[in-house]
């Protein structure tokens, strides 16, 4: 057979059978407008993307805007929805300033691409989120993976640099296992070693600090000149979207240089206009961060575990992929939705059953899940 007869695609019959061998196949769930399970497997933490204010948000910016942003934020796709949105955020999270993104996936590869370079080291945890490894790798910086939540590591690697710039990356709440990032040691380090901090709160915003305002600013770190945030609008905020916030001249330099910003479609009205209106439902009742972390409790218990989690993430490890998908699989059919994460999201030997406390869950609902999860993992 020549070569020009074979499929330039037919590796991907191989990859594919590896895949289901390993039990790593992936595939897409229809969601229903109202489900019949109880869904622990979401991010809505703050049990806000159905809410009906933030619904009314959504339709009130459709209505002045349109449904489209019609542009770049550069060219036409700037509101004055968006700019408020940013002057809360940042008002809310402690930052001098914020710029909006169309997702956090962009906020994060638009920040740490335009926040680095040739001249610059960046240090990233190894277990951050896939859009800091990207932005890492886009950086065109040198890059050291510093052992999970290694601050000696992260110090050895910034005495050691030759770049006379260096980036340290970490996530406040690590989405696997929702731990929490040693940020407090993280920024005396970068401090001592003239480092520029990202923090990822994608996990923090709604659940942890005051009210939600996320761990930088529960440790009192919100504002510092070395620090900068990144978040998304789509998990407690229960809308799309994400935020990269920080001191003035961040905002400006990310105007001007971050890609994911210049050349993306802006934010669409209605994603900003529920954003803005999920905030406000947080500012006004602070209460909902610390209900997230009571029913994670509750989930916690149900699952055996007698301490206290310090996010909306349980964490729940089986060990093998097939364990985990059985599992997932044996609750499903009790009716709960649990998540799974299986490699190359997590590392070998550790694929788990994952799931996501929020606000709203009713006493009757989190005793359904108590009734499931302990009768499934008995016999896991």
């Amino acid at each position: 057979m020549t070569r020009a007869a074979v499929s330039p695609l037919s590796w991907l019959d191989d990859v594919e059978r590896d895949r289901r061998a390993a039990s790593l196949r992936r595939g897409l769930r229809t969601r229903e407008a109202v489900e019949a399970d109880l869904d622990l497997a979401r991010n809505d933490y703050l049990g806000l993307a159905d809410h009906p204010a933030v619904a009314a948000g959504a339709v009130a910016a459709v209505q002045t805007w349109g449904t489209g942003s019609t542009g770049s934020r550069l060219v036409t796709g700037n509101t004055a929805l968006h700019e408020e949105l940013e002057t809360e955020l940042a008002g809310f999270l402690g930052a001098a300033s914020a710029l909006v993104f169309s997702s956090g996936y962009t906020a994060n590869l638009g920040a740490v691409v335009a926040l680095s370079g040739p001249d610059c080291l960046l240090v990233s945890d190894e277990l951050n989120h896939a859009s800091l490894v990207d932005g890492c790798r886009l950086s065109r910086s040198a890059v050291t993976i510093a052992g999970h939540c290694d601050v000696d590591a992260v110090a050895a690697a910034l005495a050691a640099r030759t770049q006379p710039r260096a980036v340290v990356l970490t996530e406040s709440v690590f989405s696997t296992d929702g731990g929490l990032a040693p940020l407090a040691e993280l920024h005396a380090t970068c401090r001592r070693h003239g480092a520029l901090l990202i923090v990822d709160e994608a996990h923090g915003l709604g659940v942890r600090g005051d009210g939600g305002r996320g761990l930088v600013h529960e440790l009192g770190l919100a504002g510092a000149p070395d620090i900068v945030i990144t978040a998304t609008l789509s998990k407690a905020l229960g809308s799309q979207g994400g935020v990269v916030l920080g001191p003035a001249p961040v905002r400006a330099h990310l105007i001007d240089a971050a890609r994911t910003f210049i050349f993306d479609t802006g934010l669409n009205p209605a994603a900003v206009g529920a954003a803005l209106a999920a905030l406000r439902l947080l500012a006004a009742e602070p209460a909902l961060a610390s209900a997230v972390l009571d029913n994670a409790a509750a989930l916690a218990r149900a699952c055996g575990q007698q301490r206290r989690p310090e996010s909306a993430v349980v964490s729940v490890i089986l060990g093998a992929p097939d364990v985990a998908l059985a599992a997932a699989a044996a609750c499903l059919d009790r009716g709960v939705r649990v998540g799974v994460f299986r490699p190359p999201t997590v590392p070998e030997g550790t694929s788990r059953l994952r799931l996501t406390a929020r606000a709203s869950l009713t006493p009757a609902e989190l005793d359904l899940a108590a009734r499931v999860l302990a009768e499934v993992l008995a016999g896991s």
